[in-house]
This record gives structure tokens, sequence and C-alpha cells, in this order.
């Protein structure tokens, strides 16, 4: 994948902190109501149940902690940016769900968990993280930089959630932003150019693509969509044929398919 040759988007660590809080908030109260029968649940997550989905979603703040409690790591600069971070999951997949199992053995007391977890977070990560370096599985990252990545881990097992239970969790508008305009930017660096351009209202526009760049007027190639159907396309819950025929994505233009593209995220 050749590298981006454009400015990397800017994110306001403190705004995304208090992000990250707000969705896990609203998360966790809706966990604490779920019944029985409702942690049950099947999801689209493989074998995991409603509870082991609950559970994981602790990680996304857990995950951030856990490293703060390591040395720093002892290189100036990052091993994994933020741009590298989408294209990364899949390899992972195996290890998180091992530790996802071992958590929910752990910790029968699901509230008590998100209570705990939430705690820790307040008291260890910075209001401002400046340029800290945070050690994580993928390689050492911008503190700032990774709590980008937790709002699309909380927005993304979210939407799982409100599927498999029937919920209505809402978003954080903060943390749907910066979930939307991260996996827009993978989108473009994925596919470097300026052939189609990929509107996502009201939080992202993108151009991408090899061939004939657009400079005025209405683009030849237009994608457009709404934040939660980009952000399904873009983790593998939905097609792009599927969100089409549903007329849930609008494409025109004769390279306005993004089908070979699609997921980004493993």
């Amino acid at each position: 994948m050749p590298p981006s040759q454009k400015r990397a988007r800017r994110y306001d660590p403190v705004r995304t902190r208090a992000a990250v809080l707000a969705q896990f908030a609203h998360v966790r109260e809706a966990v604490r109501a779920l019944t029985p029968e409702q942690l049950a649940l099947p999801t689209r997550l493989g074998d995991w149940t409603v509870r082991e989905l609950a559970v994981h979603l602790t990680m996304a703040l857990s995950s951030v902690t856990r490293g703060l409690e390591l040395p720093e790591p002892a290189s100036p600069e990052p091993e994994m940016t933020l741009l590298e971070w989408p294209f990364s999951t899949a390899d992972r997949a195996a290890r998180i769900a091992e530790d996802t199992t071992a958590t929910a053995a752990d910790h029968p007391d699901l509230d008590a968990l998100y209570g705990e977890v939430a705690g820790r977070f307040e008291a260890l990560v910075p209001g401002d993280p400046g340029k800290w370096l945070l050690p994580t599985r993928v390689g050492a990252m911008r503190l700032a930089d990774f709590l980008v990545t937790r709002t699309v881990e909380l927005v993304v097992h979210t939407d799982d959630l409100n599927e498999a239970a029937g919920l209505a969790i809402p978003y954080d508008r903060q943390a749907l932003a910066a979930c939307t305009r991260l996996l827009a930017d993978a989108l473009a660096e994925k596919a470097p150019g300026g052939s189609v351009e990929v509107r996502v209202p009201p939080f992202a526009v993108v151009q991408c693509v090899q061939g004939p760049k657009h400079t005025r007027g209405t683009p030849p190639n237009v994608v457009e969509t709404d934040p939660l159907t980009w952000i399904r396309l873009a983790t593998g819950r939905t097609e792009w044929a599927r969100a089409l025929d549903a007329a849930e994505v609008s494409a025109g233009g004769e390279r306005a398919d993004l089908a070979a593209l699609l997921p980004l995220m493993g």
C-alpha cells in the first residue's frame, strides 16, 4: 500500500477521551439492564454471545490502561500510525477471542467490571496525552492516536450489541464522528487517488481511487451513505451489493464501485 501524501487528519485528544468515556457510559447503562435471556443471545460475531460481546467492549478501555501501566517505549517514534491501525486488526482476532473468553470467565458481575474499567481509565488516562507513546499489541502508538481507535472499537461493537439484543444504545456524536472519519481516511489510504469522492455526511468527505482527478464542479464519480452504513461496510458487517440494493448507499459514475476495496477491517 503506497504511503499517503496527504496531511493526516488531526483529532482533539481531550474531546476524543471524553467521547470514549461517553460512549462507554451509554453501553454500560444498556448492559446493566440486560436480562439473562438477552445475555445468552447469539451475535453476528461467530460464537460470541451477547455477554461475551459486552465483556469485549470493556477491553476497548482496558487496553489503554494496560499499556499505561507498562514502561513507555524506548523508541521516540511510533511503530504504528493511526492510518495503519485499521489494517492491523485481522491478525489479532484469535488472541482477542481468547482474552475475551478469559475475561468473561473471571468477571461474573458485568456492572462491576464496567465500573472498574471506567474508573481505571479516568484515573490513568491524562486529560491531554500530548505526545505520550503507548505500548500496544501492534507496536507503540501515540496515546492520542490510540484513543481514536477506541472510538472505532466502541462504535462498531455498540452497533453489534444493538443488532444482537434489539437495543437502541445511542452513539456519542464525537465518537461516531471520529470512527467515521478514521475509516473514511483508511479507504483513501488503501486506494489513493482522486477519481472518486466518498461522502459520509455530516462527518467525512474523501477522494480515492486512481484515475482522472476531480478539480471543479460536480465529481463524475460519487459515493454517498450515512455514518452507520459506512461503518458496517468498512468493517464487513454488510456487503456493498446489499447496501446498494437497500438504497443505503448511492453510487454514481463508472468508477463508483467500492466492492473490491471493502471491507477495510477484518
